[in-house]
């Protein structure tokens, strides 16, 4: 009977875990989105051999990540715009499309024997402009797969979950096939699994789709979502949260190299074995969200987070032991994915559709445009104070920056109660005048 029981448990569990998968819509993204993210990370890791291989340098390969990196984020509010004003599910299969003739190219030009560093760039800037698009639409599109809006953070965690997974996955088979057959293998085989995202779009009935806007200029819905998204307290603190916290938290994942070699007297082994925790860490951290019930009590959940990625990052800085450091490295990643994950979630529940593609769209800006400031400022400090010492800065900021948000809790909580009563987050028992005067607060902000 106790074996019944707990594997009625253990099912019961697994159900609430994996919950957003019983809509059918996101069912069909979660496979065809987790089979082309391991081929996105494939690319990734044959990207950054090829380079090296080509010039030796450790320059070029900053140089080629910024060059994917920014047009991102000069890009994506115009994405956003776009993802307000058109229909979701036709922007990601023009980006999908894209996105696998960008893989193609890589694919040929390898093959033949006809690839540069500056070809490599140009189309890394290509892929950067079809994700400037293409992250924001994808990110509002998960609230039109899940018919449930209950489901909608276990869904946001569960895309954390594959999207780890795929890191984890992904990576290992490419190195396996660059030794055996070449970056061309990783680049065609990348190219293939966009059609898993492009069959999966296809096989969808949607019923909730978001209505297309149209009106004023493309600047005007620009200006409108900044009005929108900094004029409302809930979504200024989590922006600037981001932001903030991809400046000085995220570069810790740069410096990985110089504790590898120079801290652990290790090598390519170490470093493999120091980003395979960080990717434990981050997955478990998805793990642990998706097994929430509902977006309720997540900015205490930011800042618990918050605490453990500081423990983790200031106690890795002093250790100079493999295994230590890597049971440690696991604490960073857990807390920053944790954090991030929770942020986008209350971002994805609070926001009118009609601005979605545009708030998430200023997510993205936060989190991806910051992080290249962040990294090139920790390669600064790292220079002149050593590694272990800017990662105990890092700590030290990110403790600020988590009394930042814990300071702005209260009023976050205050202005969105409404909201979560009027979507049925929270049952509306005798709190007519407690939603009346978060209202009256809101307008007055």
């Amino acid at each position: 009977m106790a074996v019944n029981n707990n594997g009625s448990q253990t099912k019961r569990r697994l159900g609430l875990i994996l919950r957003a998968l019983k809509h059918r819509n996101y069912r069909l993204f979660f496979i065809g989105q987790g089979t082309s993210l391991i081929g996105t990370w494939m690319q990734q890791v044959a990207i950054s051999w090829l380079v090296y291989r080509l010039t030796g340098s450790a320059f070029y390969l900053g140089l080629v990540s910024f060059c994917n990196q920014i047009p991102v984020f000069l890009g994506a509010p115009f994405g956003g715009v776009f993802a307000d004003r058109w229909s979701r599910r036709r922007i990601i299969v023009l980006t999908q499309i894209l996105a696998m003739i960008q893989a193609f190219l890589l694919t040929a030009m390898v093959a033949f024997d006809s690839i540069t560093l500056m070809r490599i760039i140009l189309l890394g800037v290509f892929m950067g402009l079809i994700n400037a698009f293409d992250i924001p639409a994808r990110q509002a599109f998960v609230y039109e797969m899940v018919d449930n809006e209950e489901d909608l953070p276990n869904a946001i965690a569960l895309n954390s979950l594959i999207f780890n997974m795929a890191r984890l996955i992904g990576p290992s088979i490419a190195g396996f096939l660059i030794a055996l057959a070449g970056e061309a293998t990783c680049f065609f085989v990348n190219g293939v699994s966009y059609l898993a995202v492009l069959f999966a779009l296809a096989a969808m009935k949607l019923s909730r789709s978001a209505k297309a806007e149209h009106n004023g200029t493309m600047f005007a819905g620009i200006k409108d979502g900044l009005a929108y998204s900094f004029g409302f307290v809930p979504i200024r603190s989590a922006l600037i949260f981001t932001a903030l916290m991809s400046l000085v938290a995220m570069p810790y994942v740069v410096l990985m190299p110089v504790f590898a070699k120079g801290i652990l007297h290790g090598g390519p082994i170490t470093l493999g074995f120091l980003m395979g925790s960080v990717g434990i860490g981050a997955f478990a951290g998805a793990f642990f969200l998706a097994q929430r019930k509902t977006v309720q009590g997540l900015e205490k959940i930011v800042v618990l987070a918050g605490g453990i990625f500081t423990a983790g990052i200031i106690g890795f800085s002093f250790s100079q032991t493999l295994w230590l450091s890597l049971l440690l490295m696991l604490l960073p990643s857990f807390g920053i994915m944790v954090q991030l994950a929770s942020i986008n979630t209350i971002l994805q529940t609070i926001v009118e559709d009609d601005k979605r593609g545009r708030v998430l769209s200023l997510h993205v800006m936060a989190f991806i445009g910051t992080a290249p400031l962040g990294n090139l400022l920790a390669g600064f400090v790292a220079e002149k104070f050593g590694a272990p010492r800017t990662l105990q800065i890092s700590g030290l900021l990110s403790i600020a920056v988590m009394l930042f948000f814990l300071k702005q809790v209260p009023h976050i909580r205050r202005l969105v109660h409404p909201i979560y009563v009027r979507k049925g987050i929270i049952p509306e028992v005798a709190t007519g005048l407690q939603t009346a005067a978060g209202i009256v607060s809101q307008a007055k902000d």
